[in-house]
């Protein structure tokens, strides 16, 4: 095996507590509490991330920030988490995991508070960044979940946890939305606090200690990430394969709320809500996906979720423009209802092939799970942030029909990855 793997690391000496000795590979799937416990801690810890992109236009004026400046919270935010990804997350390989987890989740729980009450810009701006480190959370949860249940299952679990991990990224806009419009956003952060801290809480009594076996310095955690990926090509083809379909993800749900604004759809803050409450209905994909992954069905399933991603901008195209175009304020039910089909079939393609992704991932270097999470995480976000950036330049410079090529770009490009990785005999067995 690889130096990783035979580093004073090893999970033959991995140990747990309080829940009787477990072997390094679990011989049982985890239970279904457990489980559940697991992806809604997901869905709860990632509700932060995303929320200050539907709540700029009331944030904005609170500070004063200008049109630029206010665009910048969801950024700072961002860039906290993918510092986490990749500064944090790897601890998971060292340190005990429900004392790291239950730690961090602590931190971010203090860190919405401090939004919710930041009485300056500058306070305000420190805790979105302290937030989004602490949000990286979520990425010791998932192999955490993955570490406690065996190969066999480890596909199902895997995808019941991404279900509620992409069911709370699509949910925290219009839910931010909802409430800001309600009680104000301030009140939106005070309230995802009190949860992430009951979350918290609750997690310190209920998930099984796992102890990292051996002692390494930090310096040389963080350095290994680097051998890491040039050890492992699963790590990065599913890692490309995810960050160009994030790219249309991306594309699509930065721009979507700009055009249901605009005629014949005309729709409130309320409705677009609602828009994206339906599209988190593709969230349901993820234990699909994990199953065919345990099946050995890999390969055909990336196929589907690729060809998934470009069918849905194709009818994002349709809706959002063909059919729109000879629609009037009373008639657009038709335009609407294929925007939203689109929407959820993109969901499907995305959450699948992450699925499918992070149960390869999760199957290569279990001493580094932490990190090989965290370094497919990280990639793949590249491809999140490009795509969110593309989608402006698009807007303006030829509206939703660029919107929708740009996000068919990216869905042809991991397609065509994909196909030339199998035609070069690098068959995506992960």
């Amino acid at each position: 095996m690889s130096s990783i793997s035979t580093s004073s690391i090893s999970t033959s000496s991995i140990s747990t507590t309080e829940a009787g000795p477990t072997p390094a590979e679990p011989v049982s799937g985890l239970p279904a509490g457990l489980t559940f416990l697991f992806a809604v801690s997901v869905a709860i810890a990632v509700l932060g991330l995303f929320a200050s992109q539907s709540l700029i236009g009331l944030i904005g004026p609170a500070f004063d920030f200008s049109a630029s400046e206010a665009g910048f919270v969801t950024t700072l935010t961002l860039l906290g988490y993918a510092s986490g990804l990749f500064l944090l997350v790897p601890l998971a390989d060292i340190v005990e995991n429900r004392r790291l987890i239950v730690a961090t989740l602590a931190v971010e729980a203090i860190a919405l508070a401090a939004v919710a009450c930041a009485p300056t810009p500058a306070l305000f701006l420190a805790a979105c960044y302290v937030c989004g480190v602490a949000a990286s959370a979520i990425q010791m949860l998932v192999p955490a979940a993955a570490q406690l249940s065996s190969p066999t299952h480890r596909g199902r679990v895997v995808g019941n946890v991404m279900s509620g991990l992409m069911i709370g990224i699509l949910v925290s806009r219009p839910a931010a939305s909802l409430v800001a419009e309600v009680a104000g956003w301030r009140w939106f952060y005070g309230g995802l606090a009190v949860l992430v801290a009951v979350l918290a809480a609750i997690l310190a009594f209920v998930i099984p200690r796992r102890q990292p076996a051996g002692a390494v310095s930090y310096a040389w955690l963080i350095g290994s990430l680097w051998t890491i990926l040039r050890q492992e090509p699963v790590l990065r083809r599913r890692a490309a394969y995810q960050a160009l379909c994030m790219g249309a993800f991306g594309v699509f749900w930065t721009s979507v709320a700009l055009r249901l604004a605009q005629a014949p759809f005309g729709l409130g803050q309320t409705g677009i809500a609602l828009f994206a409450f339906a599209g988190a209905a593709g969230a349901v994909v993820a234990p699909l996906a994990g199953r065919a992954g345990d099946k050995g069905r890999t390969r055909g399933a990336t196929l589907l979720a690729h060809l998934a991603v470009i069918g849905a901008m194709v009818l994002a195209e349709i809706g959002g423009d063909f059919l729109a175009r000879g629609a009037s304020p009373g008639t657009f039910h038709g335009a609407l209802a294929t925007l939203v089909a689109a929407a959820v079939l993109l969901d499907l393609g995305v959450v699948g092939d992450q699925t499918l992704g992070r149960r390869a991932i999760n199957l290569l270097q279990p001493e580094a799970r932490g990190r090989v999470n965290g370094l497919f995480t990280g990639l793949f976000f590249i491809g999140t942030s490009t795509g969110a950036g593309l989608s402006g330049f698009a807007w303006v410079y030829a509206g939703w029909p660029g919107i929708c090529a740009v996000g068919a770009a990216f869905g042809v490009a991991a397609l065509v990855t994909f196909l030339t990785e199998q035609a070069g005999g690098g068959a995506s067995r992960g």
